[in-house]
Formats: structure tokens, C-alpha cells, sequence
């Protein structure tokens, strides 16, 4: 169990919601400028975090959660590019580990952050890399398959994660065509499908403190396949679906409310001991439906590492986007 930062009380009582989503639709985008080595991460204000999560520990010492057990089935990663958009095993969670490198020129403003799966023992296999580019002029992210090759036209990309200019809503691509970009006559199937967005209510209080946050995700066929959203125009997209109620082939997620601890007098959430440090960028995805159920959670560990897990339906490449666009610094999302 971890515990939040006491401005908890206050922030739960805010009653603004998503408001202005249409204002993070990017047809209209100049599509992604010249490549950069860059990324963006916002750290915890210490003054916000309790006073047992603020030891200066090493990472070694302080990324203590626990790793996968022996007893627990093996997920195997033939096909990168083919495990990152395949949901999770249905009854498994995927446990992964995301380390944030800060070093180099520029990277402690603009850090690469390494997706990796856990296993038995210690032992990680790498999945995922991704960085902010530095001269667009919303936050975009690319992701890649290859830790070496962060580039646009590279053929590790796979995917990238853009915000609205505030920085509250966030949509996840596949590696397919802008629709801005092509003719009408363009194959369906070449155009890039929207594999998730993420909307983070606008905090009016003022202060940094726990952010509420709407994740919507394609739906899932009765093969248990993701439904394919590959919007021609704004009003196809999944944030625009969500806006207007459309719900179809669509299933929309909230982050888990945490509950009030009288011993601690403070908000808390249960991460199994997957998450040993407070910060207001902990979270938990659930359905409302069945809020016992943890589609994907997310946590830090250590100064530079965090833990990431998730369920089915969501797959690797959805759940790092997910996470990326938490650790984007966006005043409005504090």
C-alpha cells in the first residue's frame, strides 16, 4: 500500500471535468518536425511527497518491488513489434519496469525512457524505448523497438504519443499514415489507428496534487482482437467518439480513486507491493464496472524507475504510452 500526498483531501473535492477535449484533435498538425534526441519527465516536488519517501536511496536499494515469481507463467517475445500491440494473455499480468536515463547532453531536461519485461530472478528483456522530440510544438514521443534507433523514418518505429497544446490530452498512434498526409483513395488498412488516448482533468486548484485521469481504448471482438479505429477526419477519433458519447467498439477507463486511511489520514491505494514510493503520478487504470480489476498500473520505485504493469485487453505499446504521457510536464496536469 502506498500513500499519496496529503493535498489528496483537497483535490478529490475539485468538481471540474474533461472539458474543451475536441481542442487535442491533430489533423490539422504540422506532422512531426525535424528528429531529436529528447524526452520530457516532470519530477515530484519533495515538499509534496511524505517524509518516508523521501530517503536518498540508491536505485538498487530503493527499486526493491518484487519481480515475477518462478511459479508464474513465462511470457515469451519472439516478435517485438508483434508482442507490443498484442494484448496481454488473458488472466496473466505483464510486469514491466520503465527506467528513465538522464545522462548525456541535454538528457536531464530530455531523458530516454526503456521499457523492460521482468522475469524471474532479476532478469528484464527489453520491449520498448521512447523520447520527446524536441521541436514540435506539442509533446511528441516516439517509440521504438530498438533502443539504438529513436528516429521518425527509422524502421524500429512503432508507434508516438501526442498532447493538445495544454498538455491534458494525449492520443497513441501505431506507425501508420496521417490521413492529413494522403489521398482519399489511400488503402484503410495503410492508415495509422489510434490505439488509445488519455485525458487528465484540469487541476483548478492550483497546486500540484493527484490527477484524475480518462483512458479510452479500442474495443475488442469476439475473437478477443482490438477493434481497429483508423479515423479519416477529427471526428472519428477516440477522443471525439468519448466527447460525444459515441461508445461503440470503444471501452473507456478511469484511474482507481484512492481511499482514505484514518491511521495515516491520508489517500491511499493498494499496489501489492509493486510500488514503494508516494507520488501524485502513481496510478491505477480500472473499468467502473469492476474497479477490483487493474488494467494497468503504474509507480515509482526509485528516483529513475518505476514499475508498469498491465492486463488484458491493454497490450505493452498502449501501457507505455499510457505512462509516458503521465511523466509529460504540463503545468495544467499538476
Amino acid at each position: 500500500m502506498i500513500f499519496l500526498p496529503p493535498v489528496c483531501i483537497l483535490v478529490f473535492q475539485a468538481n471540474a471535468f474533461f472539458s474543451g477535449i475536441s481542442s487535442s484533435m491533430n489533423f490539422d498538425e504540422e506532422e512531426d518536425e525535424e528528429d531529436e534526441d529528447s524526452s520530457s519527465s516532470s519530477q515530484l516536488n519533495s515538499n509534496t511527497r511524505p517524509s518516508s519517501a523521501t530517503s536518498k536511496k540508491s536505485n538498487k536499494e530503493a527499486a526493491s518491488a518484487p519481480s515475477p515469481s518462478t511459479n508464474e507463467p513465462l511470457i515469451h517475445v519472439d516478435d517485438l513489434e508483434e508482442f507490443a500491440v498484442r494484448p496481454a494473455p488473458q488472466g496473466i499480468t505483464v510486469k514491466c519496469r520503465i527506467t528513465r536515463d538522464k545522462k548525456g547532453m541535454d538528457r536531464g531536461m530530455y531523458p530516454t525512457y526503456y521499457l523492460h519485461l521482468e522475469r524471474e530472478h532479476g532478469k528484464k528483456v527489453f520491449l520498448l524505448a521512447g523520447r520527446k522530440r524536441k521541436k514540435s510544438k506539442t509533446s511528441n514521443y516516439l517509440i521504438s523497438i530498438d533502443p539504438t534507433d529513436l528516429s521518425r523514418g527509422g524502421e524500429s518505429f512503432i508507434g508516438k504519443l501526442r498532447s493538445n497544446l495544454m498538455g491534458t490530452k494525449f492520443t497513441v498512434y501505431d506507425n501508420g499514415v496521417n490521413p492529413v498526409k494522403t489521398t482519399a483513395s489511400l488503402e484503410a488498412n495503410i492508415l495509422r489507428q489510434e490505439l488509445a488516448a488519455v485525458c487528465y482533468e484540469t487541476n483548478v486548484l492550483g497546486f500540484k496534487g493527484p490527477r484524475k485521469m480518462s483512458v479510452i481504448i479500442p474495443g475488442m471482438n469476439m475473437d478477443h482482437e482490438r477493434v481497429s479505429i483508423r479515423p479519416r477526419n477529427e471526428h472519428e477519433t477516440l477522443l471525439s467518439r468519448w466527447q460525444n458519447k459515441n461508445t461503440e467498439s470503444v471501452i473507456e477507463l478511469h484511474n482507481k480513486t484512492p481511499v482514505w486511511n484514518d491511521d495515516t489520514q491520508s489517500y491511499v491505494l493498494n499496489f501489492h507491493g509493486r510500488v514503494t514510493q508516494a507520488s501524485v503520478k502513481n496510478f491505477q487504470i480500472i473499468h467502473d464496472n469492476d474497479p477490483d480489476y487493474i488494467v494497468m498500473q503504474f509507480g515509482r520505485v526509485a528516483e529513475d524507475v518505476f514499475t508498469m504493469d498491465y492486463n488484458y485487453p491493454m497490450c505493452a505499446l498502449q501501457a507505455f504510452a499510457i505512462a509516458l504521457s503521465s511523466f509529460d510536464s504540463k503545468l495544467a496536469c499538476e
